[in-house]
């Protein structure tokens, strides 16, 4: 059985995720800090925070959904531009999903020194929303209680997290959600242009009752 790219980020993800849960150093020098990057230079913490979670139930919440997700974008991309092009745009993909989600918390927090953040969270947004695009009537569930068509409920985290990221009181990086989703609808729609009038196509026939 051929190991996809899904399933090894989420091997990679977990491992040094469970290995930073008991190593302060690890957690300390990967987690997401605006100051300590602007002042020392620490670019890479854009992607190593993205390895790392704040709690198993962190970690499982993140990767249960790019499971998900993340297969249907990677077979979308190998079927598109082949397996070995498709999957190292897959891999891009996940990883500029992870560092532009945290472009506008950078900058909004460049000057705190106590921000901090961590987790996949752009990266697994990013894939939700690009898989939307690509099946937007397929029901998404939450808690697996209430189950809505993609693109419906893609529109309701997007006004949530955007809500959310303005009041900015829970502890919670919405923005890195709300950027991240952004940024898999932009990036499915330039590789392939022809997915937002098949996007417009399958909504259009769309009731809900």
């Amino acid at each position: 059985m051929e190991l996809s790219l899904t399933t090894l980020i989420i091997g990679i993800t977990a491992i040094t995720s469970i290995l930073a849960f008991n190593r302060y150093e690890m957690l300390d020098r990967w987690m997401f800090m605006p100051y300590r990057i602007k002042k020392r230079g620490q670019w890479d913490r854009f992607i190593l925070s993205g390895f790392i979670h704040k709690d198993y139930i962190h970690l499982l919440f993140n990767m249960f959904t790019f499971y998900f997700f993340g297969g249907v974008v990677e077979m979308f991309l190998r079927y598109n531009f082949g397996v070995v092009i498709g999957g190292v745009l897959f891999v891009a993909f996940y990883l500029l999903g992870i560092i532009i989600a945290d472009i506008p918390t950078y900058r909004k927090h460049q000057d705190d020194s106590q921000y901090r953040a961590l987790g996949a969270s752009g990266g697994t947004s990013a894939t939700v929303f690009a898989s939307i695009i690509i099946l937007p009537l397929a029901d998404i569930c939450l808690f697996a209680i209430i189950c809505l068509p993609g693109f419906i409920l893609g529109v309701l985290f997007l006004i949530y997290s955007y809500v959310k990221g303005k009041n900015g009181s829970d502890n919670i990086n919405h923005d890195a959600h709300l950027y991240g989703a952004i940024f898999g609808i932009i990036f499915i729609l330039i590789l392939s242009p022809s997915s937002a009038w098949t996007f417009v196509d399958q909504i259009r026939g769309f009731r809900l009752f």
